[in-house]
């Protein structure tokens, strides 16, 4: 059984969908109808802008999204019995599995990125990697921290990202570096992402998804907020909400994979999820298309 992950924000990269671009006529259409709906040139950005003007998250999330979506849509996929996106890659998966249109997805990613980016305004925040310890020993550290510190990327056993206030997430780097952590490092990230201090930004996209139609998906979304496959439209969309200040539990998401009989695990867009998979289990098949 086929399971087709997308990434999420992080996964960007200068020149990102530019070779897609110059190859297919139906990713051509995609990019061109993009731009509109933006009402700006993503393409141009993608294709020729720096690392720096691709940080900005209003730039970062539709990029990286339509840059999954395309590529997915000229592949021509159709064998799909299970879809997956980390973070802002749920959009992507949505638009897999048929539950949103590329333009109604689009929409809400810019949304989106647009209420999270006018969150991260309101409150210094930002995110850090923890490396080498275990989660119930990161999570003990964060709840022991009188700022806003929480868990709120459960990439793969030894990898867990945390969120918060900046000097929250400063004292979290110190304690767990005294705990030996393998590594804890600051990331280049504009905010706190999946932590509560993006409440602001889940009411906001909260309004924008229940004014959008979801159809019934032609195959089930693992959902980050639940690490668990999940069929019912009006679930998928409480779902989407709740992960603004929820964690990423991809953790659990690859052992819902491989509970479910998921034997071909096929990344989209990039090169990270991959990654988390083999970390994961050495011993499942993941591809990169």
């Amino acid at each position: 059984m086929k399971v087709y992950v997308f990434p999420g924000q992080g996964s960007q990269s200068p020149g990102m969908g530019k070779e897609l671009y110059e190859s297919s006529d139906k990713a051509k259409e995609l990019f061109h109808q993009a731009n509109d709906i933006l009402g700006f040139s993503l393409s141009d950005i993608m294709f020729n802008g720096t690392a720096e003007d691709l940080k900005e998250t209003k730039v970062t999330q539709p990029a990286v999204f339509v840059n999954s979506v395309v590529k997915f849509i000229t592949l021509d996929i159709n064998d799909q019995q299970g879809v997956a996106g980390h973070s802002l890659g749920e959009f992507s998966a949505l638009v897999a599995n048929k539950v949103l249109s590329f333009e109604d997805a689009l929409k809400l990613v810019s949304e989106r990125a647009l209420a999270m980016q006018d969150a991260t305004e309101q409150e210094d925040g930002t995110m850090a990697a923890i490396l080498g310890m275990e989660d119930k020993d990161v999570e003990t550290i964060c709840n022991n921290i009188s700022e806003v510190v929480v868990a709120a990327n459960y990439n793969c056993p030894g990898q867990l990202v945390i969120s918060g206030s900046r000097k929250g997430i400063e004292a979290a780097v110190e304690q767990c570096t005294e705990a030996g952590a393998r590594r804890a490092i600051i990331l280049p990230v504009g905010g706190a992402f999946h932590s509560p201090l993006m409440l602001p930004a889940k009411e906001r996209l909260a309004s924008a998804i229940s004014n959008t139609t979801f159809a019934s998906p032609t195959c089930p979304i693992y959902q980050n907020v639940i690490g668990e496959a999940c069929s019912d439209p009006a679930q998928i969309k409480q779902n989407l909400i709740d992960q603004l200040t929820s964690p990423v539990r991809w953790t659990k998401t690859m052992q819902s994979f491989v509970n479910d009989g998921m034997t071909s695990h096929n990344e989209v867009g990039a090169k990270v999820l991959s990654g988390f998979i083999r970390k994961f289990d050495r011993s499942l098949e993941a591809n990169i298309l």
